[in-house]
Order: structure tokens, then C-alpha cells, then sequence
């Protein structure tokens, strides 16, 4: 065990464990504890039932990364997130990613002209999928869609699934 002491300008030699059982008995009285560190939304492991993609930090992100290429920024809207939820579910249970121009034909029929989704699957995080989606042509087009103001997005688990990480990204005017 390494040891040293420490020697206050006036008084006696306070050994450093001496001193530090000390200072940690002044920080629990003052009722501090240790901050509880939680893994940024953006890497969260999605692979779990109960596991769920935080709406916020992805429209964060993805307002980012539009604002970037000088578009303007998303908001989450209820029925997008309910729409993206839909898919995302479906295709879980489906076990196998749906085609892009199938889900924007529902949405066209549900009122929402002009939608364009980003449907994929694999990615437990959502760093993962917003990387993925950014490197390809067809996906990144939808992120950047130059007359979108509101977005929905959602994941879902299929745990026998090879992908088990479904994912749906709506944006829409």
C-alpha cells in the first residue's frame, strides 16, 4: 500500500488515509453521492425489449446535421411518431425491413403527402443507424429532404430476429 503524509502549515502529520477517510465522512454527511453516470441516448444499446430510441436526442442530431447543410431544423411530430412506431413494430414482427415506397403510399392514404421514411434494420445504436443513414445516397436524401419541418422515429425488437433493431424515420412537411 503506497502512503504518504501530509503536513498542514500548523499542526501535526495527518497520514493520507487518515485524511481521506475524513474528507470522505464530510462529503457523506453533507449527503453528496457520486454522480449516477448514464450512457448518452446516442449510444444506447437498443437491443432489448424495453429499450426504446429517444425521439429527442435523434431529432437533435439529425436537426444537426441538417442545419449543417443549411436546411432547417425538424419537430417531432405525434402522428409521424406514431406512424414510425407502426412501421418499426411491423417490421419486428414481420422479421425483415419494409420497402420505403409501400410505407410512404400508407402515409400518403393517411394524410401525410410528402412523407419520406428511412427504413432499416441492424443497428443497435442510434449512432449506428444515423451513420449509416448519413453514408448512403438514398438515405442521407431523406434526412436532408430540403422541404421537411417535422419528423417521427422509432425502433423495435425482434429478439430471435438476425437484425433484431428495427428502425423507421418519417420526415414529412
Amino acid at each position: 500500500m503506497l502512503s504518504f503524509s501530509a503536513r498542514p502549515a500548523r499542526g501535526r502529520a495527518v497520514s493520507c488515509p487518515a485524511a481521506l477517510a475524513g474528507a470522505l465522512a464530510l462529503f457523506n454527511i453533507a449527503g453528496c453521492t457520486e454522480p449516477v453516470r448514464t450512457q448518452p441516448a446516442f449510444y444506447r444499446d437498443l437491443g432489448s425489449a424495453s429499450a426504446r430510441v429517444d425521439a429527442e436526442a435523434a431529432r437533435a442530431t439529425i436537426s444537426a446535421y441538417r442545419l449543417n447543410a443549411g436546411l432547417a431544423t425538424l419537430k417531432l411530430d405525434p402522428e409521424l411518431m406514431q406512424a414510425a412506431e407502426r412501421e418499426a413494430a411491423a417490421m419486428a414482427a414481420a422479421d425483415k425491413p419494409a420497402q420505403a415506397d409501400a410505407v410512404k403510399a400508407r402515409l400518403v392514404r393517411a394524410g401525410q403527402p410528402g412523407a419520406e421514411a428511412n427504413l432499416s434494420a441492424g443497428y443497435r445504436r442510434l449512432a449506428e443507424a444515423f451513420s449509416g443513414w448519413r453514408d448512403s445516397p438514398q438515405h442521407d436524401r431523406v434526412m436532408k429532404a430540403p422541404n421537411a419541418t417535422r419528423m417521427g422515429i422509432a425502433s423495435a425488437y425482434a429478439p430471435g430476429s438476425k437484425y433484431q433493431v428495427y428502425w423507421a424515420l418519417i420526415v414529412a412537411p
